[in-house]
């Protein structure tokens, strides 16, 4: 009997620097296996498999396309071949994660729709520390001015994947923002409205205003009104990069999720420090964000960093999902105290609380 070969290092890594290198072509693999329903039908075939004649007649593609896409996905495991001839075709495990798993379907619908072209303008967005991949849908500064105006299937996909992650965390966070019951809250970047609402459904008492661009403004209002909310949930417009606008006060919470990570590290300080100047000497600020270095798994540190980069070539040009330390040195560079940490609420996000540091003990 042959012995296994030695394993071998050199050819491990020139095996892996290629997957890198064909990785844009297997992603569209994967993806048309998905979209076509290629995948289904291996998965509804078990562990008897099809053919590629067989799975070309279950999805309608020619027999060409079908052997073509099937081989080809067998160099990245979404398939497996067996048979007397090496011709029946089976789902692996990583094609039923592909087929299946929400997480992963949201996510490769974002890279393609919203990420895939722009991001072959990486090299000028590096250079110039501006989001040269957004132009692909027209001419904006960020894409936050531009989400009122980019393509339906575009939208569909960028609130997919922002409610995927923020969703995960709001029923675990509200109990803890509300322990206290505060009365009035301030969502800074309150973006379409789910929180806002969701606070309003977990009390009845509360009362929270909006913080956000005209245009978020406009698809929060439209869902606030929707829920029946619109006399407890009201907006208010701000430039957030223009740093002499005031954050209104009076508030007994503030909340941002998912809102630090869409500004370079020295708009956070500036926008930490308006915060500040907006607390009260009882008011608490929640910060819900996804850090990288605060994950229990690989899969998250992996989604993160590949989502990373989708700020600098799209977003704005000079963000990134940033690390819990990055973050901490802004809030006490802004003069705040963190006295509570919470990590692994849903999917892989930490919540801080913060005081003014002249009130904390």
């Amino acid at each position: 009997m042959k012995n296994d070969p030695a394993p071998n290092p050199t050819l491990d890594a020139m095996l892996a620097a290629q997957r890198i290198a064909f990785a844009p072509v297997m992603f569209q693999v994967a993806r048309v296996m998905r979209n076509r329903g290629v995948l289904k039908a291996l998965q509804r075939a078990g562990r008897s498999g099809r053919t590629p004649a067989e799975v070309a007649q279950d999805t309608g593609l020619s027999a060409y396309a079908a052997k073509t896409l099937l081989e080809a996905s067998l160099s990245f495991g979404l398939v497996e071949c067996a048979g007397a001839r090496g011709e029946r075709y089976t789902i692996t495990r990583v094609g039923l994660i592909v087929e299946n798993d929400r997480m992963t379907r949201i996510n490769m619908d974002f890279i393609h729709d919203v990420c895939y072209e722009g991001m072959r303008h990486l090299d000028e967005a590096i250079d110039d520390g501006k989001p040269a991949g957004l132009k692909v849908f027209g001419e904006w500064p960020t894409v936050y001015e531009a989400l009122p105006a980019l393509p339906p299937r575009v939208r569909e996909s960028w609130f997919a994947f922002d409610h995927l992650y923020s969703d995960s965390a709001f029923p675990e966070a509200l109990p803890v923002v509300f322990e206290r019951r505060p009365r009035t809250l301030l969502d800074i970047g309150g973006n379409t409205g789910r929180w806002a609402i969701q606070c309003c459904t977990h009390d009845p008492d509360v009362r929270v205003t909006i913080l956000d661009l005209p245009g978020q403004l406009e698809d929060a209002r439209v869902n606030v009104e929707q829920h029946g909310m619109l006399g407890r949930i009201m907006g208010t417009p701000i430039d957030f990069l223009d740093h002499g606008q005031a954050f209104p006060t009076g508030f007994d919470a503030i909340w941002m999720s998912q809102f630090l990570v869409c500004f370079s590290e020295a708009d956070i300080v500036q926008i930490l420090r308006r915060a500040r100047a907006a607390m009260g000497g009882e008011t608490v600020l929640w910060i819900l964000d996804t850090f990288w270095d605060r994950q229990s798994n690989e899969v998250a540190v992996h989604c993160l960093h590949g989502s990373s980069l989708y700020f600098t070539c799209l977003a704005n040009g000079n963000s990134r999902m940033y690390s819990a330390a990055d973050i901490k040195r802004c809030i006490d560079e802004a003069g705040l105290v963190i006295d509570a940490e919470i990590d692994d609420l849903g999917l892989a996000h930490t919540l801080l609380r913060c005081r003014r540091r002249d009130v904390d003990g």
